[in-house]
């Protein structure tokens, strides 16, 4: 009998689909010296299985201290989770530079347009560069190894409880080597 893959049976969902119509910006971080919080931000989406299906996960994390500003979900891949997200994160302070990859809901009007507008200056991953937002995919696989895979949510709304009470963790109780075993809580507010 022949075994069928895990993806045979939740195709994964393709989370970087580019606008050709949309403008793609340089990425602005290569070489550059990252050492206060503020500097720069940066965006990714996931997906996060459920029971049945799956729902798109986005956070916004400052890029030197490693705290996720904000995330939303959605059940869609459609912009409007991706500007609820960095609507609530400029509501705490405003980054120099906002990284992301070159997936159409960052690239569209609506999101450029309220970075401009903020005037922050927008970096976008090379195609196909994954190491270029090495941070939030880091993020991507602590969140799967630490919390989803350990877990089946019935639901969105269980998954959205699962995911708040990480983020807690993530940001003020998980001590990280990188920061010196301090939290990205006490680093991006410069406590300890």
């Amino acid at each position: 009998m022949r075994q069928m893959g895990i993806e045979a049976i939740h195709p994964k969902p393709k989370l970087s689909q580019r606008n050709e119509e949309h403008k793609i910006y340089p990425y602005l971080l290569r070489g550059l010296e990252i050492d206060q919080p503020n500097q720069v931000w940066a965006t990714d989406i996931t997906y996060i299985r459920m029971h049945r299906g799956f729902v798109y996960l986005v956070a916004i994390m400052d890029w030197f201290s490693r705290y996720v500003l904000s995330w939303s979900v959605s059940v869609t891949m459609d912009v409007h989770f991706c500007l609820e997200a960095i609507e609530k994160a400029l509501s705490q302070g405003k980054p120099g530079i906002f990284n992301s990859d070159q997936g159409s809901q960052f690239t569209s009007r609506e999101f450029t347009g309220l970075l401009l507008g903020a005037g922050i200056r927008i970096s976008m991953d090379g195609r196909g560069q994954v190491f270029d937002n090495i941070f939030i995919e880091r993020l991507w696989r602590s969140l799967k190894y630490e919390e989803v895979y350990l877990k089946e949510y019935e639901n969105v709304l269980s998954c959205i409880e699962g995911l708040r009470a990480y983020f807690r963790f993530y940001n003020d109780e998980r001590p990280h080597q990188a920061l010196g075993y301090r939290t990205p809580e006490e680093v991006y507010f410069a406590r300890g």
